[in-house]
C-alpha cells in the first residue's frame, strides 16, 4: 500500500462479497488530529440509481469530488463500474488537480468489487473482501476470519468485523452504517 494511507485517520471502510450478496460497512466517527469531532458520519453513498454502492477513506471533501466524478463516468459509460473505475482511476492518477485528492474509494455493483486510489490503483480482490482507512487491516482481518469460519452473511460479516475493528483502532467506533446490494 501508498505510505500515505497511515496518513488517513478517522474511518474503516470494508468490502465484503459472499455469494450473491455484497456489503460496504463503514463507521461514523470523524476525526481532526486527535480529537473526535463527529460521531455519525456517512461514509457510505449509492449511486447510479442505487446500483453502486461506494465508501470512502480520506478527506471528506476529496472523497465527495470523487464521487461526483464517479457518478459522472458511470454515466457515461451506462452504469460499468469496470469501466467508470479504470477510467477515474487513470484521470485521477494523471490529473493535476485531481492527483492531490487523498481518498480511498471501494465501489461495487454486486458483481466486481474495486478499491480506487489516486495513485492509479484499481483493485478487484482474490478472496472478496476489501478494507481501508486506520483500522482497515484489523477490519480484513476479522471479515477474514468470519468468512472462513462461519456461515453468516456479507452483511453480517461486515458489521461483525466492524464491530471487533471498533474494539482495537482508536479511530474506528461503532456507529455502524452497512449497505447491501
Amino acid at each position: 500500500m501508498n505510505p500515505s494511507w497511515k496518513a488517513i485517520h478517522g474511518t474503516t471502510i470494508l468490502l465484503v462479497k459472499r455469494g450473491n450478496h455484497t456489503a460496504i460497512a463503514g463507521d461514523g466517527q470523524v476525526t481532526l488530529g486527535d480529537t473526535v469531532i463527529k460521531q455519525s458520519a456517512r461514509k457510505i453513498r449509492r449511486l447510479f440509481d442505487g446500483r453502486i454502492l461506494v465508501g470512502f477513506a480520506g478527506a471528506t471533501a476529496d472523497a465527495f469530488a470523487l464521487f461526483s466524478r464517479l457518478e459522472n463516468k458511470l454515466e457515461q459509460f451506462q452504469g460499468n463500474l469496470n469501466r467508470a473505475a479504470v477510467e477515474l482511476a487513470q484521470e485521477w492518477r494523471t490529473d493535476r488537480a485531481l492527483r492531490h485528492l487523498e481518498a480511498f474509494l471501494l465501489a461495487t455493483d454486486g458483481k466486481s468489487t474495486y478499491l480506487l486510489s489516486g495513485d492509479g490503483d484499481v483493485i478487484e480482490p482474490d478472496d472478496g473482501i476489501l478494507a481501508v482507512g486506520s483500522g482497515g487491516v484489523y477490519a480484513l482481518a476479522a471479515a477474514r476470519a468470519l468468512l472462513r469460519h462461519t456461515k453468516m452473511p456479507a452483511k453480517q460479516v461486515a458489521l461483525e468485523a466492524l464491530q471487533i475493528t471498533s474494539e482495537i483502532c482508536i479511530f474506528t467506533n461503532s456507529e455502524i452504517l452497512v449497505e447491501e446490494l
